[in-house]
């Protein structure tokens, strides 16, 4: 991390007013990009979030229905990992990329026969 000298105290670039270009972590350091790349509860299958809405609900669904270790039933940690990364991703996806999340998350409401 980029550290500013202040007087006797160093401070982080964030702290010392530096433009966010400076002071961002860098893309390794991104806590919820190792969530879905590691995450404990789903092994997701590689490039799931840009593929059509359809295949990455069917995915998640393997992926929830394979997992041992989720806390919750699959339909539940499937729509979790879905609305996480629509939550963090969402501020820097596309339109048609949203949109295509939330035809996921339908998507999987019918595999699981679930309503909204």
């Amino acid at each position: 991390m980029l550290r500013v000298a202040a007087g006797d105290d160093t401070m982080t670039a964030a702290k010392a007013n530096l433009p966010r270009r400076l002071a961002r972590a860098s893309p390794v350091n991104r806590w919820s990009q190792r969530v879905t790349q590691q995450s404990n509860a789903l092994d997701l299958e590689p490039g799931v979030f840009t593929r059509t809405p359809i295949e990455m609900a069917r995915s998640l669904q393997r992926s929830a229905e394979r997992s041992t270790r989720r806390k919750t039933s699959p339909f539940r940690s499937a729509m979790s990992m879905l609305t996480f990364y629509e939550n963090r991703a969402g501020r820097s996806l596309p339109i048609g990329r949203k949109r295509a999340i939330r035809q996921a998350k339908e998507e999987l409401r019918k595999l699981y026969k679930k309503t909204s």
